[in-house]
């Protein structure tokens, strides 16, 4: 007991010395930029729902800002992988592969298509979808079939994987490019966290087929509710701004509607505030990062305790700081939680794995023996940015 109070006090300590006392909530969003003149001319110009000049300047700036050809701004990011999932060609009966630690929105978004999840593991470096381990795994339990790639076991074809690019830092997407063209997969990245992170140059979201952001309230940038689809597919994207805009035909006054579609469209309000948070985004990114590297000198000495860096040849928005323990003090989390969260320090754990929630048991899974060990060892920490005095 002695341990684990010292343990718990150490962290408590190295937090406090970075970001001083609490209550700090582990992830904030900041509004001071043009947000108020942006949503004032919102609201005199009565375009606050889904039309409105907002919409297509935030889609425009997203697309720029990450080097998308298109970027369909949608209601949130669970939003966007679902009808990414149903571009992508996936149909009920399917299988997706997706990692055992995600959001639950990856599982859902699957579900949403009437195709069932197939969970895998992830690696450490990461924190995402480990490509090897993977590759061995289908290359034993899967056989290609008229080009599709099936699944042995359940005789169901897997049509695509969504690695997830976990707390902003970017995952081996290479190998799973890679890996997605040998088994003949689509590839949709779930990049929910990683606004701003990039892979040896290229921004996250980009080297798939489609890829998703989340604008939610505790992400990087925030349009209080949101998300975005990004595509280099021009004709994907056009498709996507379609099916999210209830499939309705350009008309002056007609209500054609060609295809079910789905009322998945941003608001203009939603859309200002995202103009407003974008700006700041490069200002919020170097904040971020100056986090991290106070949090690195404070932990430095810490044994048993590490903190989550960018994969090499990567670079990450740090969305949230994150702790690792060592296996040795994995039954010592939650007295650690216990202990930051009295002192007004906001943690989280990692979320459950998917295949431990009771609407997910019975997906299918491959062995999960790093996924599980990073379960019991990570600790989210206070990461808002403008936590630390403006540098001179």
């Amino acid at each position: 007991m002695d341990t684990e109070r010292n343990l718990s006090q150490e962290i408590v300590q190295a937090i406090s010395s970075v970001v001083g006392a609490g209550p700090l909530a582990l992830h904030e969003p900041r509004f001071r930029g043009n947000e108020w003149i942006y949503l004032k001319e919102c609201l005199d110009s009565t375009f606050v729902s889904s039309v409105g000049k907002f919409v297509d300047r935030f889609e425009n700036d997203l697309a720029a800002f990450t080097g998308a050809k298109r970027a369909v701004a949608v209601v949130n990011g669970t939003a966007a992988l679902h009808v990414s999932l149903l571009l992508a060609g996936v149909e009920a009966g399917d299988e997706v592969l997706l990692p055992a630690l995600t959001f639950i929105a990856t599982a859902n978004a699957v579900a949403y298509c009437q195709a069932t999840p197939h969970f895998v593991d992830s690696e450490e470096r990461s924190l995402g979808m480990d490509a090897h381990a993977l590759r061995d795994y289908l290359a034993a339990t899967t056989e290609m079939r008229d080009d599709h790639c099936i699944n042995r076991s359940t005789g169901r074809v897997i049509r695509a994987m969504v690695p997830m690019h976990t707390f902003g830092h970017p995952v081996d997407i290479e190998a799973l490019l890679a890996l997605a063209h040998d088994f003949h997969l689509q590839l949709i990245e779930d990049a929910a966290e990683s606004l701003g992170s990039t892979v040896g140059g290229q921004h996250t979201g980009t080297f798939g087929l489609m890829g998703t952001l989340s604008f939610n309230g505790n992400k990087t940038i925030t349009t209080g509710g949101g998300g975005a689809i990004l595509t280099n597919d021009v004709e994907l994207g056009r498709r996507a701004k379609h099916l999210t805009t209830t499939a309705k035909l350009p008309h002056r006054w007609n209500f054609v509607h060609n295809e079910v579609g789905y009322n998945y469209r941003l608001p203009n309000l939603n859309a200002a505030l995202g103009c407003a948070q974008l700006e700041q985004l490069p200002g919020f990114l170097i904040e971020k990062r100056r986090l991290f590297d106070a949090y690195q000198v404070s932990f430095a000495d810490l044994p048993g305790v590490s903190l989550v860096a960018e994969p090499a040849g990567c670079r990450s928005n740090y969305w949230l700081q994150t702790l690792l323990l060592d296996e040795s003090l994995a039954d010592q989390r939650d007295a650690v939680l216990t202990a930051t969260n009295d002192a007004g320090l906001m943690t989280r754990p990692v979320w459950a794995l998917m295949n431990r929630l009771s609407v997910y048991s019975n997906a299918p899974k491959a062995p999960l023996p790093v996924a599980e060990s990073l379960e019991r060892r990570l600790i989210n920490i206070p990461s808002s940015s403008g936590l630390l005095p403006v540098a001179p």
